[in-house]
C-alpha cells in the first residue's frame, strides 16, 4: 500500500520515487551510483519494497547490510555478490544498501566514529565497486548526506543521482534541539556549522548518555540537568509528530523525566523540579495514566507558588494544566474555577494579546462544551481561534485544533453543514503540519466519522473509524481509554447497519 507522503499529487516524494526507479532501469549493467535520502526508516522501508515489487523478476533485488564497526560498502557487497551464482554472470540486478543511518556519529570514547570509518572506505572505494556493474542504491539520511559530501568528495563526484523523500518522521535531532547538551559533548564532535540542519541520531543519543552515566556516577548535578533536557527533546519529537516509534519514544521520556524528578529532588533543585513534575505529569496524562499524574501536577503547582509567587505565568501553566486533567475525567465543578483562575491571571502578566490567553480561552470553551453549555462556549472558540491566527498565523496546529473544536460544537448542536467544512479543514491541516500519522489525525478522523455516522451516512464514516482505531493502537497502545471509545463507536456503526456479527465482539 502507498503511503498517504507518496500520494499526495503535488508531493516532490513521488517525482523522485519515479525518477529513481527510471534510473534502475536505465543503469542495468553497468556500475551506478544512486544516493536515497530519508530520515524515516520506516517509510524507506515502504519505498524500497514499492521499487522492488514494481521492478519484479525482470531485474533481481538484493538487499545489502552495513556492518557495524567496519562499515565497508566495498566489503558488504562483496559477500552478497559471491554468494550468488546470477550475480556473478551479470545478471540485471539492483543492490540496496542500508544501516549506514545505524552508525554513531559521535567517537563515544573511541579513536574514529563508525561514521568516520564509513566516511574513509567511501573515499577510497570507487575504483573497488567497478567490478560491480550494478546500479547501487545507497540509503542514507540527511546528516550523513551532509558530512558525506564533506568528507568523501571523490566518491561524491561519482554519483549518479541524489534522491530525496520527505518525511515528518526522523530517527535525528536538529542542531538546535541537541544545543542545550553541548557541554556533554566532546569540542571535536560539536557542529561545526550552525547552519547544518541535522546533527545527532536517536541511537547517538542513547550512547551518549550511558557514557555519561557511566563516568559520572549516580548523583552528578549534570546529569539531572542531562535527563530533563533529554526528556523534554523526547516530548516535543512527540508533540511534533517526528518520532518513528511514538510508544518506544513516549515510554524513553517518561523514564527520563522520571530520573531527572528522582535526582532533583535528592540534590534540592526544585526550580527544575518543578518543570520535571509537570512534564511528567503531561506524558501520564497523555498516555490516561490520571491517577499518576494528578499528584505530580499538585505538587508542580506547589512548588511554583512557593518559589515563584502567585503572580506567575509557570503558576498560570500549572493550574491550566491541572484544570485539563480534571475535564478529562470528567470533573468539570473542579475544572472551572481553575480554567478561570489560569485565563485571569494570564491575561493580567501576558496581556490579552498572547498565544496562552488564545489557549486558556480554547480550554475553557472545551469545558462549556462538554457541560452541554453551547451558547457560553460559541463565543470563546471564536474568540481563540481569531487570536490564534493573528499571532500564530493560519499555519500552526493549534488552528487546526480550534477549528476541531468549533467543529465539534456545531456538530453537537446540529449544525452539520457548518460542522464538516470545519472538520475537514482542521483534517488536512493537521496531517500537512504534523504528518499523517499522529495522535491529532486519529483525533479528527474520529470526529468527522462520527459527523457522518449521525448523518446515516456510514460508507462514508465506517473507514475513517477503522483508520481512527488503527491509529490510536500503534500510538497509544491497546490498554488506552481511547480504544475502547473507538472500539464502541465502530460497533455501534455495525449495529445500525444490522452488521451485528461484527458488532458484538467490538462490543
Amino acid at each position: 500500500m502507498i503511503s498517504q507522503e507518496m500520494a499526495e499529487p503535488q508531493d516532490k516524494n513521488q517525482e523522485n520515487y519515479e525518477d529513481l526507479l527510471v534510473t534502475i532501469e536505465a543503469s542495468q549493467g553497468v556500475l551506478s551510483l544512486l544516493i536515497a535520502v530519508c530520515d524515516d526508516s520506516n517509510f524507506r522501508d515502504r519505498i524500497i519494497a514499492r521499487y522492488e515489487a514494481e521492478l519484479g523478476s525482470d531485474i533481481r533485488n538484493y538487499r545489502v547490510e552495513l556492518p557495524r564497526g567496519e562499515p565497508s560498502i566495498r566489503a558488504a557487497i562483496a559477500e552478497v555478490v559471491q554468494a550468488d551464482e546470477y550475480l556473478q554472470n551479470g545478471g540485471k540486478a539492483v543492490l540496496t544498501v542500508t544501516g549506514a543511518e545505524k552508525l554513531y556519529f559521535l567517537k563515544l570514547g573511541a579513536e574514529r566514529s563508525e561514521q568516520e570509518i564509513f566516511f574513509g572506505y567511501l573515499q577510497w572505494t570507487r575504483e573497488a565497486l567497478r567490478e560491480f556493474p550494478y546500479p547501487i542504491v545507497i540509503w542514507v539520511t540527511n546528516q550523513i548526506l551532509i558530512n558525506l559530501i564533506k568528507k568523501a568528495p571523490d566518491f561524491w563526484s561519482w554519483r549518479k543521482g541524489v534522491f530525496r523523500f520527505e518525511s515528518k518522521k526522523t530517527a535525528l535531532i536538529t542542531g538546535k534541539e541537541i544545543a542545550p547538551l553541548r557541554l556533554f559533548l566532546d569540542m571535536d564532535e560539536s557542529p561545526k556549522n550552525d547552519d547544518d540542519p541535522y546533527f545527532l541520531s536517536v541511537e547517538d543519543l542513547q550512547q551518549l548518555i550511558q557514557k555519561i552515566e557511566g563516568e559520572r556516577g549516580d548523583e552528578d548535578p549534570l546529569l539531572a540537568t542531562l535527563y530533563a533536557r533529554i526528556g523534554d527533546i523526547y516530548k516535543r519529537r512527540l508533540q511534533r509528530g517526528e518520532a518513528q516509534d511514538y510508544q518506544k519514544e513516549q515510554e524513553l521520556a517518561i523514564e527520563y523525566f522520571r530520573k531527572a524528578v528522582a535526582l532533583q529532588k535528592k540534590l534540592g533543585l526544585e526550580t527544575d523540579l518543578s518543570d520535571s513534575l509537570n512534564n511528567l505529569a503531561y506524558l501520564y496524562e497523555s498516555q490516561g495514566r490520571y491517577s499518576e499524574a494528578e499528584p505530580l501536577y499538585l505538587q508542580a503547582l506547589e512548588l511554583r507558588k512557593r518559589l515563584l509567587g502567585d503572580e506567575h505565568p509557570d503558576v498560570a501553566a500549572s493550574l491550566n494544566n491541572l484544570a485539563y486533567l480534571y475535564e478529562s475525567q470528567g470533573r468539570y465543578s473542579e475544572a472551572e474555577p481553575l480554567y478561570l483562575q489560569a485565563l485571569e491571571l494570564r491575561k493580567r502578566l501576558l496581556g490579552d494579546e498572547h498565544p496562552d490567553v488564545a489557549s486558556s480561552l480554547n480550554n475553557l470553551a472545551n469545558l462549556y462544551y462538554y457541560q452541554g453549555r453551547y451558547s457560553e462556549a460559541e463565543p470563546l472558540y471564536l474568540q481563540a481561534l481569531k487570536l490564534i491566527k493573528r499571532l500564530l498565523g493560519d499555519e500552526h496546529p493549534d488552528v487546526a485544533s480550534s477549528l476541531n473544536n468549533l467543529a465539534n460544537l456545531y456538530y453537537y448542536q446540529g449544525r452539520y453543514s457548518e460542522a464538516e467544512p470545519l472538520y475537514l479543514q482542521a483534517l488536512k491541516l493537521i496531517k500537512r503540519l504534523l504528518g499523517d500519522e499522529h495522535p491529532d489525525v486519529a483525533t479528527n478522523l474520529h470526529n468527522l466519522a462520527n459527523l457522518y455516522y449521525y448523518q446515516g451516512k456510514y460508507r462514508e464514516a465506517e473507514p475513517l473509524l477503522l483508520q481512527t482505531l488503527e491509529l490510536t493502537k500503534r500510538w497509544l497502545g491497546d490498554e488506552h481509554p481511547n480504544v475502547a471509545t473507538n472500539l464502541h463507536n465502530l460497533a455501534n456503526l455495525y449495529y445500525y447497519q444490522g452488521k451485528y456479527r461484527e458488532a458484538e465482539p467490538l462490543l
